[in-house]
């Protein structure tokens, strides 16, 4: 466990596992580590293997200060990779953290070496916003938590596996940073970033995911010049977790640059 230090002074909790060539894991909003608990071992297997509490979540600082945006992130994450002693890592970042990812690879394209956006949009008023029936669902306590997790998982994943679910939102989350990431990324809005990306892109997201709609996915991947696109057929917005048979062989091949992924 480590505490890398940023700009503003907030510490900001990692983690390191694995060998090998290093990779950066970035969660969804309002998550922290634990989002990648699933898969990490898989990635860690072939690449030292950084994930990251956001500020606001798990054990990093949660001031309330006007620090929470999407490109604040991104330099976060480059306050992590410095304090770890990374100069360059390839970056999977999904949901909100591929909206981060986004901003890391355009504004800091030396730290970034392959990029994957999973189930993530290029923002307002560019991307493809959820539809008014999700959103009402989500605003309902008392639908809310049920509608999460039909967002994130398919019926027949959440017959079979009770939980935990580590995709709905961290355990240390105060009031007012869910506020603040809710916010950071509704104003995300990367579109004229986009076609500064350099790195190498695979943008993946899953067919059914209705949370980030699918059509995001040619979005972001006809914005990003030479961006390959993979869809899981059935995905949901956890394709990463409950798919991971289908979606982690094909990006873990892409960061090794051992084939070219197809659509």
């Amino acid at each position: 466990m480590s505490h890398a230090r940023a700009a503003d002074g907030a510490a900001l909790h990692y983690e390191v596992s694995g060998s090998g060539a290093p990779l950066v894991l970035l969660a969804g909003q309002s998550n922290d580590h634990r989002w990648w608990d699933p898969v990490c071992d898989r990635f860690a297997a072939v690449f030292t293997t950084v994930v990251m509490d956001w500020r606001g979540t798990g054990a990093s600082d949660a001031p309330d200060t006007d620090t929470y945006s999407t490109p604040n992130f991104a330099r976060d994450v480059v306050a992590v990779l410095d304090h770890a002693g990374i100069d360059r890592a390839h970056v999977y970042g999904t949901s909100m953290g591929g909206r981060v990812a986004q901003w890391l690879a355009a504004d800091h394209a030396a730290r970034v070496d392959r990029l994957v956006l999973g189930c993530t949009s290029p923002g307002a008023p560019h991307g493809i916003e959820r539809g008014p029936a999700v959103r009402k669902a989500l605003a309902d306590p008392v639908t809310a938590h049920a509608a999460l997790l039909e967002l994130m998982y398919t019926p027949a994943h959440l017959a079979t596996h009770p939980g935990p679910f580590h995709t709905l939102g961290s355990s240390r989350l105060p009031a007012h940073a869910r506020r603040r990431h809710l916010r950071a990324s509704a104003r995300h809005d990367a579109w004229d970033a986009l076609p500064r990306i350099t790195a190498p892109t695979l943008v993946v997201h899953g067919t059914d995911d209705d949370f980030n709609p699918t059509a995001n996915a040619p979005l972001l991947a006809d914005r990003i010049p030479g961006a390959r696109l993979l869809m899981i057929p059935g995905g949901r917005h956890a394709y990463f977790e409950e798919f991971a048979d289908e979606a982690t062989p094909p990006v873990l091949d892409f960061l090794k640059d051992r084939t070219e992924a197809q659509s």
